[in-house]
């Protein structure tokens, strides 16, 4: 797909922020992989007056090649995830209020539900904690993820990852999700967990699901 069709993409997506409830304002940030390394939106621009040009591209050495704004803060982070990740094409990180919350606890989510093993895993694991915009959460959040398609991070949001930005934008909403579901479950005595085994079946399962 050609950087001007992906440029377009990730405004159609950032401008669902809102409406979708998964973050609010200036909160959260998108980037999609490109030829020369991957493009990002920029740092504390309102999504709803956000333009394509205002995206930045920027190479695995961390250089803005395209673009006049400030990159994300979390640029450190999505760097990270290309760098390890070759099946990973677009990341979406919002601050969605019940995943958020979970967050906030320092907890994952465990296997309360079949559904979180269309991650990967046998839980939505939490991320330790480190401040904003560091390299240190960039670590942080690609220990957290390992082979998985989402993560929490501490006291801060969720990240999600996809082959696409259509499946990363869709995972974040599923995370939130499943982390409202979780929420109740607790108020309601909480919940049965599902062992591991049956949820290595429902990944195996995933795995040629709609194909």
């Amino acid at each position: 797909m050609s950087t001007d069709k992906l440029r377009d993409e990730i405004i159609a997506t950032v401008r669902q922020f809102n409406r979708s409830g998964l973050s609010y304002g200036r909160t959260g940030n998108v980037s999609t992989r490109t030829t020369l390394g991957f493009l990002i939106t920029p740092s504390g621009i309102a999504y709803e007056e956000l333009q394509a040009e205002d995206l930045n591209e920027m190479d695995m050495a961390g250089n803005v090649i395209a673009g006049t704004l400030k990159p994300s803060t979390e640029w450190y982070m999505h760097r990270a995830i290309y760098q390890a990740r070759e099946d990973v094409n677009a990341i979406v990180h919002v601050h969605s209020p019940y995943a958020s919350g979970i967050a906030c606890t320092r907890k994952s989510i465990p296997a309360f539900h079949y559904m979180i093993s269309v991650f990967g895993g046998v839980s939505i694991p939490c991320a330790k904690y480190a401040t904003f915009g560091t390299e240190e959460l960039a670590r942080n959040a690609l220990a957290a993820l390992a082979d998985n398609m989402a993560c929490l991070l501490a006291n801060h949001g969720q990240i999600t990852l996809g082959e696409d930005l259509n499946t990363a934008f869709r995972y974040a909403g599923e995370v939130e999700i499943l982390a409202h579901q979780y929420c109740i479950s607790l108020q309601a005595g909480g919940p049965v967990l599902l062992d591991d085994v049956e949820m290595e079946l429902n990944s195996e399962k995933f795995k040629t699901y709609g194909k």
